[in-house]
């Protein structure tokens, strides 16, 4: 299958004949937004990807609108994923922490060692399924109180947008369904593909899985300067050391101010930030160019190759040299 997970086959694109099969199972209630997401963003790889979808029993499924879908596949596709999706039904969260027969029946279907991904209330499919236990996982803040009771098994954090456990990943509502196929296509073909589906569907390109939810935080007025242009000058300047207090300077606000106002808008601190956009930034030059090692380091702003190396290593668990060769050997 494919992977990345602990960086040892980071660009592996597995599935049969080099594809990679993702099967998306509909479930009665389902979503119909969420449904979509899988095909939208994995379609969107040049063909890296075969997408189907299946119900149960291979009949309509009925969605949370006033439709009804049909799919061309029943559960067996399941048996032949490489990774298989779960988005969010209506009928989640249970009263109880059971499934139905029938989507038992169907979860049994998937081989082990199968990735599998959920949206939103798709977690609790796969923790009633028992597979989530002893994992680390995420929902939609809004239900974080209910799966506790029904799953205290598992270790959730619902102040996240996605949580990768292994070979499961689950994430929070429907924009972090995006995010967290997003996530998926840049550990299997790297950030410039990821990048170039993320132009495709018009959808921001990255947002880490560790960047808080959005909970019911007030709209700021709109005479409230944010940070956003001093973001976008950043990314332009990656090179440089860009102090805190630079920043901080370019937004015209006092350090206190940018970096509640950073966390605000960013969900995460102006330093990790920082880090993040290097280290996106070395995957990309990496990939797209045969500059050195200490040269790439130099551009995206880290102050040593070795600073390079550590950080890419913490990051995705590979040196860039091996990420390097990876990605240039499947091209």
């Amino acid at each position: 299958m494919s992977g990345g997970r602990d960086g040892s086959d980071v660009g592996d694109a597995g599935g049969l004949g080099g594809v990679h099969r993702v099967v998306v199972l509909a479930l009665d209630g389902v979503h119909p937004f969420e449904l979509g997401i899988p095909q939208r963003i994995f379609g969107a790889a040049d063909g890296r990807y075969e997408i189907r979808t299946c119900s149960v029993d291979g009949g309509p499924v009925r969605t949370d609108a006033d439709f009804l879908i049909t799919v061309e596949h029943g559960p067996e596709a399941l048996a032949e994923a490489d990774t298989v999706v779960i988005p969010p039904v209506d009928e989640y969260p249970p009263n109880e922490a059971v499934l139905p027969g029938p989507v038992a029946a169907a979860l049994a279907h998937i081989p082990p060692g199968t990735r599998i991904m959920s949206i939103c209330t798709g977690a609790f499919v796969l923790a009633a399924a028992g597979l989530l236990d002893g994992r680390r996982a995420t929902t939609h803040w809004v239900l974080a109180d209910r799966f506790r009771r029904l799953f205290p098994q598992v270790k959730l954090d619902p102040d996240v947008l996605f949580v990768e456990d292994g070979d499961i990943l689950t994430s929070a509502g429907a924009g972090a369904g995006v995010d967290v196929c997003l996530h998926v296509v840049r550990q299997d073909f790297g950030a410039e593909v990821a990048n170039q589906v993320a132009r495709r569907c018009v959808v921001p390109p990255w947002r880490e899985g560790g960047q808080a939810q959005y909970i019911e935080q007030p709209v700021p007025e709109a005479s409230v300067a944010g940070t956003a242009a001093t973001r976008e000058w950043a990314l332009d300047h990656l090179d440089l050391p860009l102090t805190l207090a630079e920043l901080a300077d370019h937004a015209q606000m006092s350090l206190r101010t940018f970096a509640r106002r950073f966390r605000d808008e960013a969900g995460m601190s102006p330093g990790r930030w920082l880090t993040q956009q290097r280290v996106a930034r070395a995957r990309h030059l990496l990939e797209s160019s045969d500059l050195p090692v200490d040269r790439i380091a130099g551009e995206v702003g880290f102050a040593t190759a070795a600073s390079l190396r550590q950080h890419l290593h913490a990051a995705i668990g590979v040196s860039p040299l091996a990420y390097r060769r990876t990605f240039q050997a499947a091209r």
